[in-house]
C-alpha cells in the first residue's frame, strides 16, 4: 500500500507561479515512478509530470518549459513547481504512484488559473 497527500493548490493569476506537493507514506522502497496528472472538467486526465526512480523526468507536452518535478527521498515528497500559469492549466491535479502491478493516487487538489 501507498499513501499520497497532496497540498499546495489554490488560486493564482495568470502567469503566476505555485508548487504542489506529495506527501508519499507506505511501501516508498517499490514505487518506480512518481508523477502528477491533471483533469480539466469536461476533458480527461493527462500526464503534467512524472519521475522514475532513475530520476529520469518526463512532462506533458503543453508544460514543458514551465513546470518542474522533483523528488526528495529523505523527506519522502514530490513536488510540482508551476510557472507562468496560464488559465488553461486550471484542473485538479493529482499525485500518482506506479509500482510493478499497482498504482494510487492522492485525492487531488485544486488549481485555479484567474484574473
Amino acid at each position: 500500500q501507498v499513501q499520497l497527500v497532496e497540498s499546495g493548490g489554490g488560486l493564482v493569476q495568470p502567469g503566476g507561479s505555485l508548487t504542489l506537493s506529495c506527501a508519499v507514506s507506505g511501501y516508498v522502497s517499490r514505487i518506480y515512478t512518481l508523477g502528477w496528472y491533471r483533469q480539466a472538467p469536461g476533458k480527461e486526465r493527462e500526464l503534467v509530470a512524472s519521475v522514475d526512480s532513475h530520476g529520469n523526468k518526463n512532462y506533458g507536452e503543453l508544460v514543458k518549459g514551465r513546470f518542474n518535478i522533483s523528488k526528495d527521498t529523505s523527506k519522502r515528497t514530490v513536488d510540482l513547481q508551476m510557472n507562468s500559469l496560464e488559465i488553461e492549466d486550471t484542473a485538479v491535479y493529482c499525485c500518482n504512484a506506479y509500482l510493478p502491478g499497482a498504482q494510487y493516487w492522492g485525492q487531488g487538489t485544486q488549481v485555479t488559473v484567474s484574473s
